[in-house]
C-alpha cells in the first residue's frame, strides 16, 4: 500500500491560548498541512505549508519543541485515481508572535476559534489533536 505524509501546525494565539486558526474547505475544516516532498523533513514541510497556505512565515511563529500530533488513516486519494493509501499527518503546535495578514491560496478561508475545550469541530483529525493538546497542556 502507497504511504502518504502530511505535514503541518496547529497555529495559536494568547498566552494562554485564547484561539486556534482553522482553514476552511467547502465541505470540512482543516489545518495549514500538505504532502511532504521526496527528502523533506517533517518541519520542512510543515514550515513551507504554512507559508504557501496562510502567508504565515517561520518568523512569525514560535514553535513549541515539546509537541508533536500524529495520526494515520486510509484514504483514496483522486489525484491518485481512488488507490487505497496509508496516510500520515504530523502537526506541530506554534504560537503566533504578532499579528499576520492571514493570505489564503487552497482554501475558502480561514477563522480563529475561541479555545475552550472540549471541542467537537471535525471528529476524525482535529478533535483529536485538540484533545491531545488540552491534555499536554494539562500537564504543563
Amino acid at each position: 500500500m502507497r504511504q502518504l505524509r502530511a505535514c503541518g501546525f496547529l497555529i495559536v494565539r494568547g498566552e494562554p491560548i485564547q484561539e486556534f486558526l482553522l482553514m476552511i474547505h467547502p465541505d470540512r475544516l482543516d489545518l495549514p498541512k500538505g504532502h511532504a516532498e521526496p527528502g523533506e523533513s517533517d518541519l520542512a514541510c510543515a514550515l513551507r505549508e504554512l507559508q504557501e497556505e496562510t502567508g504565515i512565515a517561520a518568523a512569525d511563529i514560535e514553535i513549541d519543541p515539546e509537541f508533536r500530533f500524529t495520526i494515520d488513516y486510509p484514504v483514496w486519494p483522486q489525484r491518485l485515481n481512488g488507490e487505497a493509501c496509508h496516510k500520515t499527518v504530523v502537526i506541530f503546535l506554534a504560537r503566533l508572535r504578532r499579528d499576520v495578514a492571514i493570505t489564503t491560496s487552497e482554501h475558502d478561508g480561514w477563522q480563529w476559534y475561541a479555545w475552550n475545550p472540549p471541542h467537537r469541530l471535525q471528529k476524525e483529525t482535529i478533535d483529536p489533536l485538540l484533545e491531545q493538546l488540552a491534555l499536554f497542556l494539562g500537564r504543563r
